[in-house]
């Protein structure tokens, strides 16, 4: 799919110090992504705090970001669980129609075997009206979906069309890449390791730290998928300290911190999360700073 090429950003959701959504917070949020070069949305992923978000505040996210989007650039929805017949009961039931793909998440704490994983998303695939990203991220869930099972998915079912591929395992995206089939877009959920992703033949990149600087990151990715490798790693060299200190306290405290200091949103978030420290708070200002001087 080509909407899925380049880079997306997984949307934080804004809490005003009431700990409430922030509407106009997010809407800002989206634009900054559009003014900067991002190429797709992704709505209610992890770094959305979507665990601690209730049904109706769920759909107050969905309804802003289709809003304030426009039409303007693909959104790809988190619908993924635990619970495989949850999820497809959601699949079966929601209005996709906004929406060029899904990103489902490998099942977590369950543990499944890698038959498991692949029965889990035989019926997500069977569900979904649209485009199925698969989303692999071992730090998360506890189990790896490994290379075989992806490979699996992508050649029985024809709405598996992506992995999100987050294992920090350069050699196990390398794999997927060269086994996957034709078509198949292998897309890094690693910021740190997304270059090198793209360099090695992957699809762009599923990004946190690319809300924060998205003129910046996402024209490395492109400079990337052109083949300008010089001009790619000096900017993944400049913003590699970002992309250790927003994850350093946890996701998304620091990236909501980085907003903060943009003036975009507080940086709030729920519990069990804590809003970083003072000294990662001065760091991250410090950078910003920096970064804002030499572009």
């Amino acid at each position: 799919m080509q909407a899925l090429i380049g880079t997306g950003v997984a949307l934080i959701t804004p809490f005003k110090k009431d700990f409430s959504i922030d509407i106009e917070a997010l809407k800002r949020i989206v634009q900054f992504s559009i003014d900067g070069g991002i190429e797709y949305l992704v709505v209610l992923g992890t770094t959305a705090e979507n665990a601690t978000l209730s049904h109706e505040e769920k759909e107050l996210v969905i309804k802003t970001v289709i809003e304030a989007n426009k039409g303007t650039l693909p959104l790809v929805l988190g619908v993924g669980g635990n619970n495989t017949a949850k999820v497809v009961e959601e699949l079966k039931t929601r209005d996709l129609s906004a929406f060029a793909a899904i990103l489902s998440v490998s099942p977590y704490y369950n543990k499944p075997t890698q038959e498991g994983i692949y029965q889990h998303f035989k019926a997500v695939a069977q569900a979904s009206p649209i485009p199925v990203i698969l989303y692999n991220v071992p730090g998360r869930t506890s189990s790896n979906m490994l290379p075989s099972t992806v490979v699996r998915l992508a050649n029985e079912f024809s709405n598996v069309v992506a992995i999100k591929e987050a294992a920090g395992d350069i050699v196990q995206a390398m794999q997927l890449i060269k086994d996957a089939p034709k078509g198949f877009l292998v897309i890094s959920g690693d910021d740190m390791i997304a270059l090198p992703m793209v360099l090695a033949g992957g699809a762009g990149v599923i990004s946190v730290i690319g809300q924060g600087f998205p003129k910046e990151f996402s024209e490395m990715i492109r400079l990337g998928l052109n083949r300008k490798v010089d001009e790619a790693f000096k900017t993944q060299y400049l913003l590699a300290e970002s992309i250790d200190m927003i994850f350093e306290q946890g996701n998304p405290a620091g990236i909501k911190e980085v907003f903060s200091v943009l003036g975009l949103t507080e940086n709030t978030v729920r519990l069990p999360l804590v809003t970083v420290n003072d000294d990662l708070s001065t760091r991250i200002a410090a950078f910003v700073g920096k970064l804002s001087k030499i572009s």
